[in-house]
């Protein structure tokens, strides 16, 4: 199970990079619509606002095709062979999905026209009656159907994966054998899924009746429920669960539903853009929207994690210093612009539990203060490009100077912090240890790929290999025998054994690079076995 969960964890990030660069360029032509800033001539001018309509159509669209960009990334994601085949059978399956959802509503007589707000109030519904019963309903790529946002992309995405694990080698008869394979998985899809839309047609009702319950919960829980959320999000760090927390909270109603331009929208990132595109903005869905997301990560991310780099180089020994320097120099620099934060994290959690404390509890209590001085800046990225694109350039509206105030105490506390614990407990941070490891050259080009597979037991040993944006995630057959030592020579900044079979490498921005070189390895062996 733990296994599975970390698979679905990493599939659901798929789609992400997509969201976050079209929420970059929405954010971008946003700053164009301000008059403030830009002027009343450009603001105002016809070509100007041409643009601005026709990026605000696309990433509107882009944000429409988000449960079925759901369902690709989860069914590739979950699959381990013929990954391709695996994409193009769930695109089958999400339309037959929504299809046979459609059919059994038209035979209940539900419809379009029958779940308008305007026909339930004249049939004597109130109206916050009727407004709530048309949005549990939507159209889908055309297809009238249950709203069921990224969650209909993810239980076709698993079951697509399911009937793919079991079929995609199926030999059948030799009367049959062209459709044996991966032939025969489209064909089962067509089969099977419309019996997952019959049984999801009766359980949606109580589930959806579910999870805007505990939407609810969470946003009436105010400031604690903040907290809670920035605490946890860093606490589930090491597992890489924080990924399967980070999502729900952006793209289903757990991270609030709202009403923007007379359409339902569910997540706390999609709410944002929504809001963001919006031809006049509503401040209180916005800021109510934005809680969830960069602007608490801004202090901790920007500020107070370089300032713990800082605070790591300052303590470690004298001989050290010239080494670690660099390594510390960009994660510090790594964390600050883009948010990526397991580099350093992965420096100090393991070794110094006060440490990872420390750290997540201040995260939540970020989350908890940007909410309670009603700071408006979001996004998914969280260093000082969302900072600068979606907190200073919009305006004061969003109160991104709070940001920066708190960060700079962030860093000071960050700073004394970390140099007072490290120095109290001989925390072994890097640079504080008297091995030769720092000295060794970091391997890179050809052999990267071959010392990688020898350190993590060879080719026999491999299962899976995937990653996510920092870390190359690992199925093994056994994690006892990976090299450790060897691994930081491929320029690791650190490990997770999470099991006997996972294990995760954290590379930072070079993950790429290393995933890269060992699928190329590991495809070079198999080719020559």
């Amino acid at each position: 199970m733990r296994t599975y969960i970390q698979k679905l964890g990493r599939s659901l990030m798929g789609p992400l990079s997509i969201i976050v660069a079209s929420g970059l360029l929405l954010g971008i032509v946003s700053i164009l619509q301000n008059p403030t800033l830009v002027g009343e001539g450009i603001a105002n001018a016809g070509g100007i606002q041409v643009f601005i309509g026709g990026v605000q159509a696309i990433v509107s669209k882009m944000f429409g095709l988000l449960p079925i960009l759901f369902a690709i990334s989860v069914a590739i994601g979950m699959s381990r062979e013929d990954k391709e085949i695996a994409a193009f059978s769930v695109v089958i399956a999400f339309v037959l999905f929504h299809v046979t959802i459609n059919y059994i509503l038209q035979l209940s007589s539900i419809t379009a026209e029958t779940t308008s707000v305007e026909y339930l109030m004249e049939n004597g519904a109130k109206q916050i009656q009727a407004v709530e019963n048309a949005n549990m309903y939507e159209d889908m790529l055309g297809i009238f159907t249950y709203r069921m946002g990224v969650f209909g992309g993810i239980v076709t995405g698993l079951w697509t994966a399911f009937i793919h694990e079991r079929y995609h080698t199926k030999q059948l008869p030799t009367a049959f054998s062209f459709f044996s394979g991966n032939r025969f998985v489209p064909i089962v899809i067509v089969i099977t899924i419309p019996f997952v839309a019959i049984i999801t047609y009766f359980i949606w009702p109580v589930v959806n009746t579910a999870i805007n319950s505990l939407g609810g919960l969470i946003g009436k829980s105010g400031l604690f429920g903040t907290f809670l959320y920035g605490f946890s999000e860093r606490l589930l760090i090491p597992t890489g669960l924080h990924h399967v927390l980070n999502q729900l909270i952006r793209f289903t109603p757990i991270g609030g539903t709202a009403t923007v331009d007379g359409e339902a929208i569910s997540g706390a990132l999609a709410i944002f853009n929504a809001e963001l595109a919006a031809p006049v903005k509503d401040m209180t869905v916005l800021r109510n929207a934005t809680r969830f997301l960069t602007q608490g990560t801004h202090p901790y991310m920007v500020f107070g994690l370089p300032a713990a780099c800082y605070a790591m180089y300052k303590t470690s020994y004298l001989k050290q210093r010239s080494k670690v320097k660099g390594m510390l120099l960009a994660a510090a620099l790594t964390s600050f612009v883009t948010g990526i934060t397991e580099p350093i994290e992965f420096a100090f959690i393991f070794i110094s539990p006060i440490l990872w404390i420390f750290h997540a509890f201040m995260a939540g209590t970020s989350f908890l203060l940007m909410n309670l001085m009603g700071v408006a800046v979001g996004n998914a990225g969280g260093g000082l490009i969302d900072l600068t694109i979606f907190g200073i350039l919009q305006g004061t509206y969003t109160r991104w100077y709070l940001c920066v105030a708190l960060g700079i105490v962030y860093a000071i506390i960050y700073y004394f912090v970390f140099k007072y614990v490290i120095e109290k407990w001989n925390v072994k941070t890097p640079g504080r240890t008297n091995d030769e490891s720092s000295e060794r050259m970091e391997i890179q080009g050809d052999e990267l790929g071959k010392t990688i597979l020898k350190a993590i037991g060879g080719i026999d040993n491999v299962e899976e290999i995937d990653n996510c944006i920092s870390r190359l995630r690992l199925i093994l057959k056994d994690t006892s025998i990976v090299n450790e030592e060897l691994l930081k020579e491929t320029g690791s900044l650190g490990t997770f054994k999470i099991d006997g079979k996972n294990f995760q490498v954290v590379y930072g921005g070079k993950v790429e690079t290393a995933a890269r070189a060992l699928k190329i390895e590991v495809q070079a062996i198999k080719n020559n076995m």
